[in-house]
């Protein structure tokens, strides 16, 4: 019997997996399915007067969209953050000054916002900020004679580098795998590291090569007349992330620290309605990640059933890398599989499946370290991506051909950050 169950749970794995890649279903909708049908194939009760027993409704519904609590309060307060700072002016004028920096030369501009946004996209993340960042760099970019495709990745490899030293992402690992904040920021820099190095390397490659163009792009209006703000609040982005990872401030408490200077060191006219405004902007602006997030705390609560882990622990145990060599080779070769919201993705099927792993007995910080590596090609290659959809169209190229010139330099970077953080792991 476990073995026909075992057999219809792949297949409504394969099945969603099949209609998230053709765009069939969105995945909003698909995780949650998912963590039904796997319920009932498992026999999880779907309800039951008994207060103590494990139901669908109870516990893979109603608990399960409560699980990610942490990451979707992160998620809130980090889309807020990012508001604050673009409401008084503090992302526009570092774009600015960036830009006077490097001149009109390729490839100076090119590593100088790789670097630059990389620290705007470490204190808010999301699609709000993608746009609202995309929209001023990469006109400049293409006027300096970057082409728009390169111009359009490095975008994405400064959103995937600041995702991880992100405050508010950083909640989705506490929550799924159960770790303490200073473990989960104690490897950030040996997951980001071999990500920004390529990044780099990748960035001189193409503009060497096949980056440069003559095409020219009017800078909008938005761009050229904001506002200014002194130099000293131009530190803003960096507090909540300073305050984390060198003084083991809580998360929520290190965003609200970081609005409360931002807006001292700013002083806008209306300090209350920048706020207020920001607050309801910012949760717009993640309502799509809060839905997947509570997407994956169902899923997550589903797969930890004892029904269901029960058919799948003999299957996913044999998954367990038991040396370094196979953890480098299981989650290095496997990287792609991060893509269309697949088994190695945080933000599909990858949270479950991860905690299956640990479940069966894989170490836990191994777990998040290798998921956090394979998330960075999620981060630059997924098509399923709202920003690598909004980047194709803005810079009017194929999503699927940012996903060609991405995917073989994201991998390699995943590889060579599992061989490094394996000697301190195994």
């Amino acid at each position: 019997m476990e073995t026909i169950q075992l057999i219809g749970i792949l297949l409504v794995f394969f099945i969603m997996v099949g209609l998230m890649m053709t765009r069939k279903v969105p995945t909003i909708i698909a995780l949650p399915v998912m963590a039904i049908a796997i319920s009932f194939i498992a026999g999880v009760t779907f309800m039951s007067s008994d207060p103590e027993k494990f139901t669908i409704v109870k516990d893979v519904l109603e608990a399960g969209s409560m699980r990610m609590s942490t990451a979707i309060s992160g998620l809130v307060f980090g889309a807020i953050f990012g508001k604050v700072l673009s409401k008084v002016g503090i992302t526009e004028t570092i774009i600015k000054k960036a830009a006077e920096l490097a001149g009109d030369k390729a490839l100076p501009i090119a590593l100088v916002f790789l670097a630059v946004c990389s620290v705007i996209f470490a204190a808010s993340n999301g699609l709000g900020m993608v746009i609202l960042v995309g929209t001023i760099i990469i006109p400049i970019m293409i006027s300096a004679g970057l082409s728009p495709m390169i111009s359009g990745i490095i975008l994405l490899l400064s959103s995937a580098i600041g995702v991880t030293f992100s405050v508010n992402t950083l909640a989705v690992y506490l929550d799924v795998l159960k770790l303490d904040l200073d473990v989960v920021t104690g490897y950030s820099w040996m997951v980001g590291l071999p990500l920004i190095i390529v990044s780099v390397i990748m960035i001189i490659y193409y503009i060497q090569f096949q980056g440069k163009t003559s095409k020219a792009w009017a800078m909008p209006n938005n761009a050229r007349n904001g506002q200014q703000v002194r130099a000293i609040a131009l530190i803003s982005p960096i507090v909540p992330v300073a305050l984390v990872f060198a003084f083991k401030v809580p998360l929520i408490a290190s965003i609200l620290i970081g609005i409360v200077v931002a807006l001292v060191l700013s002083t806008p006219k209306n300090p209350i309605h920048v706020v207020s405004s920001a607050f309801v902007e910012g949760i717009q602006d993640v309502a799509g990640a809060m839905g997947l997030m509570i997407g994956i705390g169902m899923l997550l609560n589903a797969v930890m059933s004892s029904e269901v882990s029960a058919i799948l622990q003999p299957a996913i145990s044999l998954a367990i890398p038991k040396n370094q060599l196979m953890f480098v080779l299981i989650f290095g070769l496997l990287s792609p599989l991060a893509i269309y919201r697949g088994p190695l993705n945080v933000w599909g099927l990858g949270s479950g499946i991860i905690s299956l792993l640990v479940a069966s007995g894989m170490n836990p910080v191994a777990a998040m370290v290798a998921l956090r590596l394979d998330s960075n090609v999620q981060a630059v290659c997924d098509p399923t991506n709202s920003h690598n959809v909004w980047i194709a169209d803005f810079t009017k190229t194929d999503v699927n051909e940012i996903l060609k010139k991405t995917i073989l330099w994201i991998s390699v970077s995943t590889l060579i950050g599992l061989i490094i953080s394996s000697f301190f792991l195994y």
